[in-house]
C-alpha cells in the first residue's frame, strides 16, 4: 500500500508494527538474542549496554509475551540465568524488521 493510500484509508503504516519490539531496549535484546542460541544475563548485560533492573524488567516483558525462555541453573554453585529467543520471538522480530523495510522505503 503507497504511502497516499494508507492515509486515504486513515491508517498510518506504523499503527501494526509490535511495540513489545519496537522499544529499544527489547529490540536490543532479541537482536542480541536472535544471533545466538542462548545468551546468559552478563552478556546480554555487555551487549545491551541496560543496567541490571532494567534488563530483568524487559526480560520479564519478553518472557510473558512469549518471545524468549528464561532458564536459570547454577554453574559451580553460581546461579546463571539464560535467555534463548523462541519461535514466537523469532517470528515478531522477522515480521518487525519487514514491516520496519516497507516503512522507510514509503518514506
Amino acid at each position: 500500500m503507497s504511502r497516499h493510500s494508507a492515509e486515504e484509508a486513515g491508517e498510518h503504516p506504523m499503527q501494526s508494527i509490535d511495540r513489545l519490539v519496537h522499544e529499544p531496549a527489547r529490540l536490543a535484546i532479541l537482536s542480541v538474542l536472535n544471533g545466538f542460541e542462548s545468551a546468559d544475563f552478563v552478556f546480554l548485560l555487555n551487549q545491551t549496554g541496560l543496567s541490571r533492573g532494567n534488563l530483568s524488567s524487559h526480560l520479564a516483558k519478553l518472557q510473558s509475551a512469549e518471545y524468549i525462555e528464561i532458564t536459570k541453573e547454577f554453574v559451580d554453585k553460581i546461579p546463571r540465568t539464560l535467555a534463548k529467543l523462541t519461535p514466537q520471538g523469532k517470528s515478531a522480530l522477522s515480521s518487525y524488521r519487514e514491516q520496519m523495510k516497507r516503512f522507510l522505503h514509503e518514506l
